[in-house]
């Protein structure tokens, strides 16, 4: 496992960051296998497919909601085997809604596993909010 995987996965978590915080739900949405789970502490359950989270997703923006912007700090990635990587890190988000804009202050996991084609595709996703 070399700094060029590391590199390739931070590459792919910052993507996916950065696609979240500019609201691009399409392309946020690309960064995700299709089989890919979710586990966020604003859904009561486990979203079992990037298709469900996407419907969910919906759902909250029919509601007003709306990413204004998205921060990552204490970023880290531990390769778990040649394909499988978990990113880690603390991260600060905006967000409006129909009772305005909220700052938000969480931790997230993202598991990654490479594809044939040899991109990271992102396939478990947990967020929890930091106390």
């Amino acid at each position: 496992m070399s700094n060029d995987d590391i590199d390739h996965v931070r590459g792919a978590a910052n993507h996916l960051i950065e696609r979240f915080g500019a609201f691009d739900g399409e392309a946020y949405f690309a960064c995700f296998a299709p089989e890919a789970t979710f586990l966020f502490h604003a859904t009561n359950r486990l979203l079992g497919s990037r298709a469900e989270y996407e419907r969910e997703w919906a759902s909250w923006v029919d509601a007003g909601f709306e990413v204004v912007s998205c921060a990552t700090h204490d970023q880290r990635i531990d390769l778990v085997t040649p394909d499988v990587a978990v990113f880690t890190h603390r991260v600060l988000t905006a967000v409006a809604d129909a009772d305005g804009t909220h700052d938000l202050v969480e931790r997230e996991s993202i598991v990654f596993r490479r594809e044939p084609s040899g991109a990271w595709l992102a396939v478990h996703e947990h967020l929890s909010p930091m106390s």
